[in-house]
């Protein structure tokens, strides 16, 4: 990707082309810069941060532990914490520095030890001096809220059926072995990035890469206990609107505070999120209003899913009017991908991990390649559904296999990745946790 004039910071793709900047900077050189602070990106940024943990926690743990039985209501809300307290220690020891360092002669491909622990990074370090002008802490505290919600993402597919242990295990190699390096690929300056593909905030990198896993996840862990024949209907959809709400608001820090500026571009993402969002919410509604007979609540909240999803790879790149095509496109694709792809195909992903975020990102990664603008973004004129195309396969292979491989070292190393046929009919709350909900 071809970094545009920095006269012009806000025609830019934020993080992809921040990234290559500050790996064309040596090591602990950005203290020395002359740039100064700029406090108002600052504050927007930190504000930015909030609302995407503020996603994954409480947004998702409530979204998935309302969706599931109330036998693993608790053990689904412990997944998303504990990602997140796990996935921070990783990414401040090792994940940043393998995502946003230069990893040398291999650097189109994975990121250097340079930033091991955060070492050579002061208060004084500037991420992109002279663009951003943000504190190098914020930039990565930013970038772990997105690491610590990809993971997360995954156990919507195998919810119900993996042990705690070796959901901590999985997790842990999957980091490291498949999101960092594809986070290197888009925004580290890696080879994504260079070829052109569009991601302003995490189509790729988050969505269809968490899709595709719990995919994988889903056939190699094999259907619920008694999938099919129990019924396996949501114990709390209170939860889980509040949930989706949580994640709608949220997901302004996500789309927003990826342009790291407070800015007219990152104006458009927020509204480019919003009307996306809505756009997806009724047309899954209808949609299932004219197959089903009745639009249901669990529909419009995972409709309003599937098009923050699906706006996310062009939130910066596109208009308005685009946007909402691609929340239209992507109500209809993600309610039959969630509703009737995984019955066609006979697999179970539990709570439509793919069919809502593998397959709206997917189509937002695609559509962005069609409506860029670049009225928007200046790069928007490069866009093509072919590089677009590029990106998503290759992003597909590579999460798919090492996905399967990971699981297997998981199973060999744990002596399996399911809790006995007993202990998942008695449920994971009181199985994994000793604790169950009155």
């Amino acid at each position: 990707m071809t970094a545009p004039a920095l006269s012009s910071p806000p025609r830019r793709t934020a993080r992809s082309v921040l990234a290559i900047l500050a790996l064309a900077v040596p090591t602990g050189a950005h203290a020395q810069t002359t740039a100064a602070l700029d406090t108002g990106n600052t504050a927007w940024m930190l504000t930015a941060t909030a609302l995407v943990l503020m996603m994954t926690i409480p947004g998702l743990a409530l979204f998935y532990g309302g969706m599931v039985r109330k036998k693993n209501g608790l053990a689904t809300v412990m997944q998303s914490f504990a990602i997140c307290c796990l996935v921070t220690v990783l990414w401040f020891a090792l994940g940043y520095s393998l995502a946003f360092s230069d990893g040398g002669a291999v650097n189109a491909w994975i990121g250097g030890f340079s930033k091991l622990f955060h070492q050579g990074i002061t208060v004084s370090t500037l991420w992109a001096p002279g663009v951003a002008n943000i504190p190098e802490f914020v930039f990565s505290t930013f970038q772990m809220t997105f690491a610590i919600i990809t993971p997360a993402l995954i156990c919507g597919a195998f919810a119900e059926r993996m042990k705690f242990s070796a959901l901590l295990l999985f997790t842990a190699l999957w980091l490291l072995v498949v999101y960092a390096p594809i986070a290197h690929w888009v925004w580290g300056g890696g080879f994504l990035a260079s070829a052109g593909v569009l991601d302003f905030a995490g189509g790729t990198v988050v969505h269809i890469n968490a899709g595709v896993a719990g995919l994988v996840c889903a056939l190699v862990l094999g259907k619920r206990e008694g999938y099919g024949t129990t019924n396996m209907a949501p114990h709390n959809l209170v939860y889980s609107v509040i949930g989706a709400a949580l994640l709608w608001v949220g997901w302004f820090g996500f789309n927003a505070g990826s342009e790291l500026a407070a800015d007219g571009l990152a104006g458009a993402a927020i509204l480019n999120t919003q009307v996306a969002a809505a756009a997806a919410a009724l047309t899954w509604m209808f949609a299932e209003w004219i197959v089903a007979r009745k639009p249901s609540v669990l529909g419009i909240v995972s409709g309003a899913v599937g098009g923050l999803v699906a706006v996310t790879p062009a939130a910066g790149f596109v208009n308005p009017a685009g946007a909402f095509f691609i929340g239209l496109a992507a109500g209809v694709v993600c309610y039959f991908g969630a509703v009737k792809l995984k019955h066609a195909l006979g697999y179970d992903d539990s709570l439509d991990a793919f069919g809502v975020h593998g397959v709206g990102g997917i189509v937002g990664a695609l559509l962005t390649g069609v409506f860029a603008d670049p009225a928007i973004n200046s790069l928007g004129q490069n866009a093509s559904v072919v590089t677009q195309l590029y990106g998503i396969v290759f992003t597909i292979v590579w999460t798919g296999i090492a996905t399967f491989v990971i699981l297997q070292v998981v199973k060999l190393a744990l002596g399996g990745l399911r809790p006995s046929k007993q202990e998942e009919i008695e449920g994971l709350d009181i199985s994994q946790h000793g604790e169950v909900v009155p």
